[in-house]
């Protein structure tokens, strides 16, 4: 399934919408509640990893990996390669991010996997996991047979989109969730803080919109030259 539109125009929409998001969690996380830290007293800083690395690792790095492959100009064998090599890093930064949530809720006697968000953190990851594994071994190495290839590759994007869905909407969800949170602890609901926590959900859900449409969108021309 296509629309009407080239692949290649989308993505520069979804880049500037990567480097608005990128951008807005750094802020609230570096300005408004104090900095990252993997060891620190402040247990607060070891959870902010959390978020900056799930937004930018898997969120952003994710969705990069998906459009590389769909909008990039070149042989299918270069883009395969950079498709797996950001899924990969998406992957490591995520696992991360996870395990950064998971240090601080036990060093601050915080009880783990408690809410839908962790649920579906912890499953949204697995299931990263088993599709980045599955596409190494059929489309890279030691690589499926062609009909193997064939029949698994629109299995592959269908189940990569839906978990790719997955990811962003949980994202939204721990920005709901960590907002929450914070206004029950005192900051102000219509302050800048809130503001910013609100407009970096909604920038990743258009962000993870524009990565959609570009797989729906028109492969450059010369990837049937190449």
């Amino acid at each position: 399934m296509t629309i009407g539109v080239e692949a290649l125009p989308l993505t520069f929409v979804a880049h500037a919408l990567a480097v608005a998001g990128a951008v807005t969690v750094l802020v609230w996380n570096l300005y408004y509640r104090g900095g990252l830290a993997w060891e620190a007293t402040n247990k607060s800083l070891i959870f902010n990893l959390h978020p900056v690395l799930m937004l930018i690792g898997l969120i952003i790095i994710g969705g990069e990996a998906i459009m590389s492959y769909k909008s990039l100009p070149l042989k299918k064998e270069v883009k395969k390669v950079i498709h797996l090599v950001l899924h990969a890093i998406a992957m490591i930064l995520g696992s991360v991010g996870i395990a950064a949530a998971f240090k601080n809720h036990n060093e601050s006697n915080i009880a783990n996997l408690y809410s839908l968000h962790s649920w579906l953190g912890i499953s949204i990851i697995s299931l990263y996991g088993i599709q980045w594994i599955y596409g190494f071994i059929v489309f890279f190495y030691p690589g499926g047979s062609a009909i193997i290839r064939s029949e698994s590759l629109p299995w592959h994007v269908l189940f990569g989109i839906f978990v790719y869905i997955l990811a962003v909407g949980n994202a939204a969800l721990g920005c709901l969730e960590k907002l929450t949170f914070l206004e029950s602890s005192g900051i102000d609901k219509y302050g800048p803080e809130a503001l910013l926590v609100n407009f970096t959900a909604v920038i990743t859900i258009l962000y993870g919109a524009f990565v959609i449409l570009s797989v729906l969108g028109q492969a450059p021309v010369e990837d049937d030259d190449k």
